[in-house]
């Protein structure tokens, strides 16, 4: 740590010759996500990383716009394999094709720094059924033999993000020290866990809080946040927040296996800011303000007190994402969609609220906004109407303990087919829904109900295909028109 410290003291003090900010917490980093209709230039993105300080960033693919744009900006990256290209990597033949494709193409000096490489996310949700059981262990060890095979093992290690639901505490004893990896999977996870740990590779693990809240109505609240819950005890050691609880449990659990001294590196972790009633900036600000001011006072858990690595979860709001978890789903970004910060937070972890720097030179589109016709004669099919815009726009900030949730009829409407308009990039015929719907030019946002107005459209930007696969899950907006 002495020889890293003194090259960021003197990165310091040579006026951020590389532009990163002084102001950083060591270990920290973000989740960049790209399901979106409008997505920011990936440039836009990574200037912005660096103009926060954030020096690691965690993707959900390896999609190569994304990568050249990383090129040379000295951010540590973990790229990934999506779930569905898993069975594909059985191959070895074809996991040395990715590994060259998305590693070693871009393993030279100004490239990018791959630091791991995500082996599916989250394979062994309970939700999957088993469908990645049999195929998620060789996919690793195929892309890890084939990066040693590259000359790139002692740099870049291959990982499996798992949710935390891949170990638990027996009901009887649910305290962390009780922690062991679920039953069905114990024996894939102990083989998995070893060949990670024989090439010096991470468990990788997703800890919500907030999700613990949000599936359990008797959940203590405080104990989702760092400031005063009241304590569990296990043998002696008090737990005043789930995070550490869910984490020391983990700890473990590897110790069951003979694993207990195995790095763990947080791959998500963060706090949503619509979607349901806990979800809002002034909570998702109190989570945050005590996750990283413990960070940076390298405070660790009772098990593992110490340095810590961990990946925000996320960097900006996704409005495509499935709403199968919950409404929330699309509002997890510390920034909006267009890259603007939605509360003030110090990610140094020292207290200075400071506002995070926003995304630059952001494009958006006129200043043009489609409402509610209060001149409508035939409203029998308002309903239908809201329901088309909310299956192909997202809706979510109408639903309950949501910013937009207090809306009239009217209102709902004017929100619903203003979505729509936005994301058919303003198109005049898109603003009609049998003559209900008029296009303004006055803002009609209404007090903490934002009406967007959505950014200019890249060419990389595809919008059809993500929103016509959307439409069955979307559909659930019916309740909106009750």
């Amino acid at each position: 740590m002495e020889k890293i410290d003194l090259f960021k003291w003197v990165l310091c003090g040579s006026v951020l010759l590389f532009g990163f900010s002084c102001e950083y917490v060591d270990g920290l980093g973000v989740n960049w996500g790209t399901m979106a209709t409008h997505k920011l230039p990936p440039k836009t993105v990574v200037q912005m990383l660096k103009d926060n300080g954030i020096q690691k960033v965690k993707l959900f693919d390896a999609d190569r716009s994304t990568m050249s744009a990383l090129a040379g900006s000295g951010i540590e990256v973990m790229i990934a394999i999506p779930n569905g290209e898993l069975a594909a990597m059985n191959s070895y033949d074809r996991a040395q094709e990715w590994v060259k494709k998305n590693v070693t193409t871009y393993n030279f000096t100004g490239g990018v720094d791959v630091k791991y490489v995500a082996v599916g996310n989250e394979p062994f949700l309970k939700s999957y059924n088993g469908s990645f059981l049999n195929v998620t262990f060789p996919a690793l060890q195929n892309i890890q033999n084939a990066l040693n095979e590259a000359g790139l093992g002692d740099t870049v290690k291959a990982t499996v993000p798992l949710n935390a639901d891949v170990y638990e505490s027996p009901e009887d004893n649910p305290v962390p020290s009780a922690g062991k990896f679920r039953t069905d999977i114990s024996e894939g996870m102990t083989k998995i866990v070893k060949f990670m740990v024989k090439n010096d590779a991470p468990f990788t693990v997703n800890i919500y809080p907030f999700l613990s809240l949000y599936g359990n109505k008797d959940f203590p609240f405080n104990y989702a946040f760092f400031d005063g819950a009241t304590p569990i005890v296990d043998h002696g050691i008090q737990y005043t927040n789930v995070f550490d609880a869910n984490y020391d449990t983990l700890v473990s659990a590897l110790k069951a296996i003979g694993y207990g001294n195995m790095t763990i590196v947080i791959g998500e972790v963060g706090w949503p800011t619509e979607g349901d009633i806990n979800a809002n900036n002034g909570n998702a600000y109190r989570f945050y303000n005590g996750l990283l001011s413990r960070l940076a006072a390298n405070t660790g858990t009772p098990l593992r007190p110490g340095y810590m690595e961990m990946y925000l979860f996320g960097l900006i709001d996704e409005d495509v994402k499935s709403i199968a978890p919950g409404n929330f789903e699309r509002h997890w970004g510390l920034f909006r969609y267009d890259g603007q910060p939605k509360f003030a937070i110090d990610l140094s972890g020292r207290g200075q609220n400071k506002l995070l720097i926003p995304a630059q030179n952001v494009e958006y589109q006129s200043r043009k906004w489609c409402m509610f016709n209060p001149n409508a004669k035939d409203l029998s099919k308002l309903a239908d109407n809201i329901n088309y815009a909310c299956t192909y726009a997202d809706c979510t900030t109408l639903g309950y303990g949501s910013s937009c949730n207090t809306l009239d009829a009217n209102g709902n409407a004017s929100y619903a087919f203003n979505v729509y308009f936005q994301v058919q990039n303003q198109d005049p015929e898109s603003c009609n829904f049998q003559g209900m719907a008029t296009v303004t030019t006055q803002n009609i946002s209404q007090g903490n109900c934002n009406f967007t107005i959505q950014l200019v459209a890249s060419s990389s930007t595809s919008i059809l295909p993500s929103l016509i696969a959307l439409t069955a899950i979307l559909m659930a907006y019916t309740f909106l028109l009750l």
